[in-house]
């Protein structure tokens, strides 16, 4: 189960090509979720590389960030992008539910969904160029990208339920135990205590996870659940409050 979990989560979250898992059901799915802070290490790797060739040749910090966060989304075929724009789309199209899952079905980004992708791309970038004038940008880069994905693990506790009957958010919505989510937290966060200054790096954890709790909430209460594209926008928000919170 621990094996097809892990390759789910990698042929989910990057473009690594793995073996399709023998089997996909709740229990795989919710493996898959706990294990995504995992599956993306080597995009976490690319990022902090990025980042430090940047520094060598003497890059603005600003480009160094674009560069760090254009490869991670190449390296995860712009998934959780692509969330964030369709549930932000969803969350601004009308206050009836099912016209707001049937917008971001479509998967077309209107303004909304664009104003959001701008802002929360100018949101990384910047923070994590200001990480890097900071002189802890490898590291901040590194954190981002694992604990952004930490927080679906968050997103798919027992409790929260499906916006649709079909679809990811149906298969992996409350299939992880809560106390295996809090544990991710725990190990995410004791990580990034290591690698920044103890206080930096226990708070930026916790302001990522706060920011992907503020978005889930409202989507809970807007569309009656996760749906793959909350869980993306959530990836994102996240890996925002991240950076912000190791930029200075």
């Amino acid at each position: 189960m621990i094996l097809d979990a892990l390759k789910m989560a990698v042929g989910t979250l990057t473009t690594v090509r793995v073996p399709a898992p023998g089997v996909i059901d709740r229990r795989v799915a919710g493996g898959a979720m706990v294990l995504a802070p995992l599956a993306v290490l080597p995009l976490a790797a690319v990022a902090a590389v990025i980042v430090y060739s940047g520094e060598l040749i003497g890059l603005p910090s600003f480009a160094s960030a674009a560069l760090a966060l254009g490869a991670v989304a190449l390296g995860s075929r712009g998934l959780h992008l692509d969330g964030l724009a369709d549930t932000a789309d969803g969350l601004g199209a009308s206050y009836d539910r099912a016209r707001a899952l049937e917008v971001m079905r479509r998967g077309d980004s209107g303004p909304t969904g664009i104003a959001a992708l701008v802002l929360v791309l100018l949101v990384q970038a910047g923070a994590l160029a200001g990480a890097i004038t900071a002189g802890h940008g490898i590291a901040a880069a590194a954190i981002a990208v694992v604990a952004g994905r930490g927080v679906l693990s968050l997103c798919c506790a027992r409790g929260v339920p499906s916006a649709r009957p079909e679809g990811l958010g149906a298969t992996v919505a409350g299939s992880v135990p809560v106390w295996t989510a809090a544990a991710v937290f725990a190990v995410l966060a004791g990580a990034a205590a290591l690698m920044l200054p103890w206080w930096q790096g226990l708070t930026a954890v916790v302001v990522g996870y706060l920011a992907a709790s503020a978005l889930l909430a409202r989507c809970v209460q807007r569309l009656g659940g996760v749906t793959g594209d909350v869980l993306g926008g959530c990836v994102e928000v996240a890996v925002a409050g991240v950076l912000l919170a190791s930029s200075f």
